[in-house]
């Protein structure tokens, strides 16, 4: 006698919920993905600002020591599928890949469209069904999941994976369904934060620096509850209207919890090759080739156009002085604001505008081996639905692939 074939039901098809998808198929499953927008990869279509930062291309270890949230339950899903198992993945499939700084890894074509298709021909091939509806809820009964419900009509299945992400992007169809899925079968839901995203300055000279770009400085971040500092890199940044935004303030948001106006302060030092007494030489130097210019047109080979009378301003320095009649003080409130420009930070924008969710399904009710539910049997979880997340790099793409794959293959065991 033969034993059926188990059927599993993939609810999102983002990349958790597509790689899940395909690995219950490559195993045997009977698969079917349901997601409520007319198009899968919706989210990873727009992500890298189109370019779509696959992976990290790092050792397990490093990939664990970039993770923020419960990175220890990750060990079983990265060994299992490390970022090097997700690069040869991709290029199996035929998408060619390229290495770039940080080993954050790209497709070669720089298209996060090429990813998308890469991954939905991928299930197609393994004969996965996918139905373009929306679920309403989960059926469960007696402590064991039995499918799902539809608007219109229930559809039953041996094994059920949640993978429908967090509450960032809701456009891309990240409205929090997953959680609701979660609670209504008994899961703890931690505190849903937005992480990886711009943060919102309270300083009034700041939307005068709007759409100004700079690279290469260093970002401090230090907390005024405890004066200790919660990060520190190297890196790009961006003014806006806002606050600041851009990678580093991106990777900077990862470290600042239970946000209130004026606990956090981050730190810009313009000039992180310069140690204060090489900076103040390099003024001195600037100051006798304009020796009786006025102080606002003689930066500009230190600093953007953009920044100087901002940087003027907050040294107390009154934009039309002379070179010449400058003082040491001066020259010292100046070296001060360029190594230390102060930002003071109100909040966190919009979870919407977030890369991804800080919070989801408590992880202590996840059985890390299998990505199935401890509490209800055949309800298993990946992705960004669960409490995990990670810095900018691929990283967080890659939770998604390793923890999908881990459930995909856990739910496809033929049921008896």
């Amino acid at each position: 006698m033969t034993k059926k074939r188990t059927k599993v039901i993939v609810i999102g098809a983002g990349p958790a919920g597509m790689m899940a998808a395909g690995a219950a198929a490559e195993n045997g499953a009977d698969t079917i993905l349901i997601e409520k927008n007319q198009k899968v990869g919706r989210k990873l279509a727009i992500t890298g600002k189109g370019r779509c930062n696959i992976t990290n291309f790092c050792d397990n270890e490093t990939f664990i020591g970039h993770v923020t949230s419960n990175p220890r339950f990750l060990y079983s899903a990265i060994n299992r599928f490390s970022c090097y198992d997700t690069v040869a993945f991709f290029e199996n499939h035929g998408l060619a890949t390229k290495v770039e700084r940080g080993n954050r890894v790209f497709p070669v074509s720089d298209k996060a469209l090429d990813v998308v298709d890469t991954l939905y021909d991928y299930i197609k091939e393994l004969g996965v069904r996918i139905l373009h509806r929306e679920v309403k809820g989960l059926l469960i009964g007696n402590g064991v999941v039995k499918g799902v419900r539809l608007p219109d009509q229930e559809l039953f299945a041996d094994k059920v994976i949640i993978t429908c992400g967090g509450m960032s992007y809701k456009a891309t169809g990240s409205t929090g369904d997953g959680y609701t899925f979660a609670k209504a079968a008994g899961h703890t839901v931690t505190p849903l934060l937005p992480s990886l995203v711009p943060l919102v300055a309270e300083d009034e000279d700041i939307p005068e620096l709007q759409g100004l770009s700079l690279k290469n400085v260093r970002l401090s971040v230090t907390d005024s509850q405890n004066n200790k500092e919660v990060y520190s890199d190297r890196g790009e940044l961006l003014f806006t209207h806002f606050g600041i935004s851009g990678p580093l303030v991106l990777s900077a948001s990862a470290h600042m919890r239970n946000m209130s106006p004026d606990r956090y302060t981050a730190t810009i030092d313009m000039k992180p090759a310069l140690d204060d007494d090489t900076l103040d030489k390099r003024i001195l130097r600037d100051f006798s080739e304009f020796i009786n210019k006025d102080i606002i047109n003689s930066l500009g080979k230190l600093l953007p156009k953009k920044l100087i009378p901002v940087i003027i301003r907050r040294a107390g320095i009154a934009p039309h002085t002379k070179c010449h009649t400058i003082t040491a003080a001066q020259r010292q409130s100046l070296s001060e604001q360029i190594k230390r420009f102060s930002v003071r930070i109100h909040a966190f924008r919009p979870i919407n505008e977030a890369i991804v969710t800080h919070g989801g399904v408590d992880v202590k009710d996840i059985d890390p081996r299998t990505m199935e539910s401890k509490l209800v049997k055949g309800l298993y979880f990946a992705g960004e639905v669960l409490d995990l997340d990670a810095y900018t790099g691929g990283f967080n793409l890659q939770i998604a692939y390793c923890t999908g794959r881990l459930a995909g293959e856990s739910a496809a065991v033929s049921s008896t």
